[in-house]
């Protein structure tokens, strides 16, 4: 393999490796620092949960076109590629969150602790494990998202967009 292969494979690794990691970092970001008592009521039961949701699910789309935004400096139809992409995480982390959080979801399951474990019945248990299925569950839902944007932003950067949408 000569240099010139090399340096493309290398910098299409570290791209996608760079991205791995500022989507991990952008992710932990906007469901932990930036999750506010606001955004917490995405639990509730009736129509309430919809602007606190969306208020939660649009700082994940913020932080994606951020990020979006400048790795498409310069490249035409950036903006357009940036918004659309935002537009994708806000709509699925939108779909995910209430399926996690809604009560008649997955959100009717509820984690034990140390102290209530010992004491709980076989139901409460077996809704505690339902509960941890169904955070890994919605965590890796998150992640492929993140994927998806990824691949959409190397390809776009790479100048694969237009051989990939023909296809």
């Amino acid at each position: 393999m000569n240099h010139e292969t090399m340096t493309l494979i290398l910098s299409n690794v570290l791209f996608i490796f760079g991205f791995l990691g500022i989507y991990q970092l952008k992710h932990w970001l906007a469901d932990y620092p930036f999750q506010n008592e606001y955004m917490l009521q995405k639990f509730k039961p009736d129509w309430g949960f919809f602007t606190p949701l969306l208020a939660h699910c649009g700082m994940h789309a913020l932080f994606t076109f951020i990020i979006t935004i400048v790795a498409l400096y310069g490249i035409e139809g950036g903006v357009i590629f940036a918004i659309s992409l935002a537009l994708l995480d806000v709509v699925a982390h939108f779909c995910m969150d209430r399926i996690k959080a809604g009560p008649k979801y997955l959100g009717r399951f509820k984690p034990l602790t140390a102290e209530t474990y010992p004491t709980a019945t076989d139901k409460q248990k077996k809704g505690n494990q339902y509960f941890w299925w169904s955070l890994g569950i919605d965590q890796g839902f998150h992640h492929v998202t993140h994927y998806v944007i990824i691949f959409l932003l190397w390809a776009k950067v790479w100048g694969f967009w237009e051989f990939i949408w023909a296809l």
